[in-house]
């Protein structure tokens, strides 16, 4: 096993420059890290703690045992639907365990060193999903964006749909436009000034705040100064606990394990995705740096497992590095793992001393910034590129957008893996070719073999049985660059067949792995079958 946080490495050297840099980011991470914490805890069904607790322990964790030098982990938004809906459909209690079970499959990935093969998945399932996600988590937040009045609502999109439309006239019209007007100020404070006042040295530094501490500050004075009539932390969930919570212990058992297995690996997969693409970006980020390195992947799943088996029992949610975070540490000149652990302090000095301010806090401010974190998340303009791709990787996409939207992100992955596995075996496939040699004899067939040969190719082969000739057939593989145990049945079969029509088989410049396979399943010493080293040597045992 090699288990080596970042942390060891990262502080080689280390000197006062860099640890004022990693205070000075920790700090403004923190302060970016404190509205989206509780907001993708609220919208996940939970209380604004629980994002709180999250960012504080998971992301303590994750700094100090980590792969990347720069990553922040906490609560993020790619979990609020799969949270939502174990949380309305198994309890609270289950998802503590769904979640450490998630931490348990991380973690056994990261000591398995499986961290590349999160690479494997198909660029249109993570579009696919990532932009229902986006979808789904703006849905959620339109009753909070509206300020309707709704006890509970369902976590089925068509249901959400129904349940939206009938409480559409209780509109309150104060929310919304506090709402509306959050929502304003953030695009127009992240997206139109850098770009459009970008040669201001004024413009420049005041964009160095984070639009959404800005906007839950305004918004929050605005409410209380114009004395408005919304919902708030308080009003809802009876403020903000100041310490930390007592470890919960919840009921085990064989059979809720078995119920949760397939949450907790859609949880284990997303975190894996969402972290490791978060610190391939931090890695193009750093090497900008005189600091920067490549992550470790499996170092990173060790933390990010050992992070969601401890954060839920202290009445934390699943944790995963996050984007936003990450970037906003880097660009604030973070360059160690001290600047994640100075943002986890900050959030912590935030719970011990400011919880009874953040009580006051509305939760259409709230959703406003996640209406905004979830149009940012999402890749919309590859559906307007999708002309430019063919029609596997359209149906692909497509289908995991829509079947994670209104049906279940876990199908939509299942479904969209299948087909990316069904397109890759048919692309492959393609590419196998048995080419007709001209020998100019008699009675003999000859033919070169391209590609792999492995299950959904074997038809080249059983076509070249289909029309055996009278003496011998020859086979030259020089390009054939895998056989699987499929591929290696359908040559046997061939051998068998020319044996029994007394027809000689000799096969030509094999190499490398086909040559293994064939000799391991006993093909070359079948009495029909014939070794040539090369095209002459084959032409010469025909002469």
């Amino acid at each position: 096993m090699h288990f080596k946080p970042k942390l060891i490495e990262a502080l080689v050297g280390y000197n006062r420059e860099r640890l004022f840099k990693d205070i000075a980011a920790g700090l403004t991470v923190g302060v970016v890290a404190l509205p989206l914490a509780m907001a993708f805890a609220i919208a996940s069904g939970l209380t604004p703690e629980a994002g709180l607790f999250t960012a504080i322990l998971s992301g303590l964790i994750i700094s100090v045992l980590g792969g990347s030098r720069v990553q922040i982990g906490g609560p993020a938004g790619a979990f609020i639907v799969i949270v939502y809906g174990i949380l309305s459909r198994y309890g609270l209690a289950n998802l503590i365990i769904a979640t450490a079970m998630s931490g348990v499959m991380l973690l056994i990935m990261g000591l398995l060193r499986l961290g590349s093969l999160i690479r494997f998945i198909p660029v249109a399932v993570v579009i696919g999903f990532t932009n229902g996600i986006a979808v789904l988590i703006m849905v959620s937040q339109i009753k909070d964006f509206l300020g309707l009045r709704i006890d509970a609502m369902p976590a089925d999109f068509f249901r959400i749909l129904t349940t939206l439309s009938q409480n559409i006239a209780n509109i309150n019209t104060q929310a919304f436009a506090l709402s509306l007007a959050c929502l304003a100020l953030l695009v127009m404070w992240q997206l139109v000034m850098p770009r459009v006042f970008a040669q201001y040295a004024l413009i420049k530094k005041l964009s160095l705040i984070p639009g959404s501490m800005l906007v839950l500050v305004l918004g929050t004075l605005a409410t209380s100064l114009l004395g408005l009539d919304v919902e708030t932390i308080t009003s809802r969930f009876g403020g903000i606990p100041n310490q930390l919570p007592a470890m919960v212990w919840p009921d085990f058992s064989w059979q809720n394990i078995h119920a949760l297995w397939l949450p907790a690996a859609t949880l284990a997969l997303l975190g894996a995705i969402e972290s490791l693409l978060c610190a391939r970006i931090a890695d193009q980020m750093m090497a900008q740096t005189p600091y920067g390195d490549r992550h470790d992947a499996n170092q990173e799943l060790m933390a990010q497992g050992i992070a969601n088996i401890v954060t839920p029992f202290f009445g934390g949610m699943p944790a995963t590095g996050t984007i936003a975070r990450t970037v906003t540490n880097v660009k604030n000149g973070g360059n160690s793992p001290i600047a994640g652990i100075v943002h986890a302090l900050t959030l912590l000095m935030v719970v011990w001393v400011a919880a009874p301010l953040a009580g006051d806090i509305p939760l259409a401010v709230l959703s406003a910034i996640l209406m905004f974190v979830a149009w940012n998340m999402g890749e919309w303009r590859e559906f307007v590129h999708l002309r430019q791709f063919r029609l596997p990787y359209r149906a692909t996409l497509l289908a995991v957008f829509v079947l994670t939207v209104v049906v279940d992100l876990t199908v939509a992955v299942e479904v969209g893996l299948i087909a990316a596995c069904l397109t890759f075996i048919f692309r492959i496939s393609s590419l196998s070719r048995a080419e007709a040699i001209n020998v100019s004899m008699p009675g003999v067939l000859a033919y070169r073999l391209n590609g792999p040969l492995f299950f959904a190719a074997v038809a080249l082969v059983e076509d070249i049985e289909d029309k055996l000739p009278s003496k011998a057939v020859v086979l030259e593989m020089s390009s054939l660059i895998y056989v699987d145990s499929s591929g290696a049945d359908a040559l046997q079969a061939l051998a068998r067949n020319c044996e029994k029509k007394q027809v000689r088989l000799i096969v030509c410049a094999v190499s490398h792995q086909p040559l293994d396979i064939l000799r391991r399943c006993g093909l070359l010493t079948a009495p029909s079958v014939e070794l040539a080293s090369d095209w002459d040597d084959a032409m010469a045992k025909l002469d």
